[in-house]
């Protein structure tokens, strides 16, 4: 096996009725590189179980939806290797990315861990530049960076590490079911090294595509973004978390776009997860349905 060997890294991917977006993320991938699907739906899909028995992927089923965290800590749980990349469903690995995010763990020892260049489904960079959980003197500004760079946070969609330092920061915090984990993760990484992001690894993300969109997809997805968001807010002392998220929600409400089906239950939804966090402080609350 050479350093530079991708069968050194776990692909770690949770899918929800992902099987339009899963097939494009599995046939990106070089061959010979272990894969683990953890599968959130509630109900075993027989065309699942051969997909990933076709790519010779390790398929983990839950029995119901316990959130992308979990799932993210079940699949890396079930890793080997010395890395594991946690890569939504709905993404898409260019040639070269995984000897880049090799190279750049070599060039970078300091480091906890790395984010490739992501563009979306437009071709765009897409360049996570700050996150609610940190002051404003920590937010980056101005275009996507063309070198590697240190940055304050990592973006979800594709974060390559090694494994005992996944290990060693405890995994994905499971009192967030969807929305934020990146987020916490980072700064909890953030204390044992520098964060990294990597543009001569490239993963192309379809963002918002891993599962159908539907007015009902919509609210559920906004009901646990505001719950995360509390949390998360209360997690890292941010002030006065739940009422910055209700004044967010009521500003957004009085918007003409809420004339949009999916949009207005969006943030109707929004608003309920705030307000259901009164009591819970926005812990998880695994779901299994939409």
């Amino acid at each position: 096996m050479t350093r530079l060997d991708v069968s050194q890294i776990t692909i770690v991917t949770v899918a929800y009725h992902s099987l339009a977006v899963l097939p494009t993320m599995l046939a990106s991938l070089p061959r010979g590189m272990p894969v683990v699907i953890v599968d959130n739906a509630p109900e075993p899909d027989p065309r699942l179980e051969a997909l990933a028995d076709a790519k010779g992927a390790r398929l983990i089923r839950n029995e119901a939806n316990l959130g992308f965290g979990a799932g993210c800590n079940r699949g890396a749980a079930a890793a080997t290797t010395p890395y594991v990349m946690f890569l939504n469903p709905d993404a898409a690995a260019q040639d070269g990315c995984f000897e880049a995010l090799l190279e750049a763990a070599e060039r970078y020892p300091e480091a906890a861990a790395f984010n490739p260049r992501t563009l979306n489904g437009k071709g765009d960079v897409s360049f996570k530049r700050r996150s609610n959980l940190l002051p404003k003197a920590a937010r980056m500004h101005g275009p996507a960076p063309a070198t590697d760079t240190r940055v304050p946070v990592l973006s979800g969609a594709a974060i390559f590490l090694a494994r005992e330092t996944f290990d060693l920061v405890g995994g994905f915090d499971e009192n967030i079911f969807l929305y934020y984990e990146d987020d916490d993760l980072s700064l909890r990484l953030a204390q044992l090294g520098s964060l990294w992001h990597i543009p001569s690894a490239v993963v192309c993300h379809n963002d918002g595509h891993s599962t159908e969109r539907t007015p009902s997809t919509a609210r559920f997805k906004a009901y646990h973004l505001a719950r995360s968001r509390v949390y998360a807010q209360i997690k890292h002392g941010v002030p006065r978390p739940r009422m910055s998220v209700i004044l967010r929600c009521f500003l957004q409400l009085a918007s003409p776009l809420m004339l949009n089906r999916r949009k207005r239950s969006k943030y109707l939804g929004y608003l309920a997860g705030a307000f259901s966090t009164i009591g819970d402080d926005g812990k998880s609350r695994a779901r299994s349905d939409l």
